[in-house]
């Protein structure tokens, strides 16, 4: 069963690496945004089961996008991805209601299916 994915972050050639890599496997990608607000306008019109979201975007963090979006869609699962590794966000991390964190340069759909199989 296929799952629709939001994927958000702001640099189009990851968007689009993104799309490939897990439109190959069972995941359908619905949607993109470049930037937080776009993606809490997105969640209503395309409403995706799981969200990719960037940590870093332009005009909001992912960690302030995460609970916009889940104080929205509570069923929502979100995963953070980020160029940086997981310990430069500290406890931020294990503190967020994310169901986990995928550095983008080990995502694919195989990473993304491990995170959500062992989310909290």
């Amino acid at each position: 069963m296929s799952v629709s994915v939001l994927i958000v972050d702001d640099h189009a050639g990851f968007r689009s690496l993104a799309r490939k890599v897990l439109g190959a496997d069972d995941y359908v990608v619905v949607g993109e945004a470049s930037d937080g607000a776009s993606a809490i306008a997105a969640l209503g019109v395309l409403k995706p089961e799981l969200v990719l979201l960037d940590i870093q975007l332009p005009d909001r963090d992912g960690f302030d996008v995460s609970q916009q979006l889940i104080k929205e869609s509570p069923e929502l699962k979100i995963v953070l991805i980020s160029s940086r590794d997981a310990r430069d966000y500290g406890c931020r991390l294990d503190q967020s209601d994310v169901r986990g964190f995928i550095p983008k340069a080990e995502l694919c759909a195989t990473a993304l299916t491990k995170v959500l199989a062992t989310a909290r």
